[in-house]
């Protein structure tokens, strides 16, 4: 997993996380399961190229 996209999916994360406690505390559900979405892509991108990482050892 090179920096950059361990970086990126770090970002989606954390940007995922923000807009959705922003959201939640707006009462903006919509909003809410966007951000949720974001992080939770961000986790599966990491998750992706970790177990990428693994297979070329």
């Amino acid at each position: 997993m090179s920096a950059g996209e361990r970086a990126r999916a770090k970002a989606e994360q954390i940007v995922g996380k923000t807009v959705r406690k922003a959201a939640h505390a707006a009462h903006k559900e919509t909003l809410a399961a966007k951000g949720a979405a974001l992080e939770t892509r961000g986790k599966m991108r990491g998750a992706k190229e970790q177990a990428r990482g693994s297979f070329k050892r």
